[in-house]
């Protein structure tokens, strides 16, 4: 790397949402350790009221930071987070997501090759669902990139990087999105920002759990029916959520 492509290179802190997540943060933090720790100023998990041993997890990684978040809701631990953070990029995965080698690298890349980036993101990979079912998941990153194009925003709320300056003047995340949308409201602010860009060279393993519990048609259903709300609308459709352990 040269001289001037470290100069270029704007610094990133990791932030991961954690809610009851004893089971799932140990591989996540094993995978960040191995593929990201080394590149980012800091990583920090934010505790979002946990129950169960969440906080011992973190405590077993001397190098990752812990922040407790008393009002449960992911935008409002998001929200925690960016209040923390010091990088000038802030990225945010979620607890059952396993950060592969390279990922780090490419949002470095990204935002050093592109001024006017103000958020990035990408697909999923299911680690734990059959090659038959990632492939009718893949399918909705699919079906969405027309209206990607449409739009000029497209998020994943597991899987993205936004530049500090951006979500200043967003004025944060609306913690009045409980759950549903909340992804989509996030690129669809930023976008008045600057560009948000969907690389399917960032992708991010993580867990289906979701999909099996409450069934691929139904979940798929649910997040299109969220994503048409938020872009017609400016709020999600729906504000229940299940949380699934």
């Amino acid at each position: 790397m040269t001289r001037e492509t470290q100069a270029a290179t704007p610094t990133i802190s990791l932030v991961i949402p954690a809610y009851n997540e004893e089971a799932y943060l140990p591989a996540c933090l094993d995978a960040v350790m191995r593929h990201v720790a080394a590149r980012v100023v800091e990583v920090i998990v934010v505790d979002n009221n946990s129950t169960d041993g969440t906080r011992g997890v973190v405590e077993a990684f001397p190098e990752v930071r812990y922040i407790f978040e008393p009002t449960k809701g992911v935008t409002r631990a998001r929200e925690r987070g960016f209040r923390t953070a010091k990088g000038e990029i802030i990225a945010y995965v979620d607890a059952d997501t396993r950060p592969p080698a390279g990922w780090i690298e490419q949002i470095e890349a990204q935002f050093a090759a592109r001024r006017n980036l103000a958020c990035l993101s990408g697909p999923y990979s299911f680690y734990d669902l059959s090659r038959l079912r990632n492939a009718i998941s893949a399918g909705w990153f699919i079906a969405a990139w027309p209206l990607y194009k449409i739009t000029g925003y497209l998020m994943v709320g597991g899987n993205f990087a936004i530049r500090r300056t951006v979500l200043e003047k967003m004025g944060g995340f609306d913690d009045s999105i409980e759950f549903f949308g909340e992804d989509v409201d996030i690129g669809k602010r930023a976008r008045r920002h600057g560009q948000v860009l969907f690389s399917p060279r960032l992708a991010m393993p993580t867990s289906g759990r979701r999909l099996t519990r409450q069934g691929f048609a139904r979940i798929a259903a649910i997040y299109f029916v969220n994503y048409v709300s938020v872009v017609l609308r400016g709020k999600p459709a729906h504000q229940a959520y299940e949380d699934v352990r």
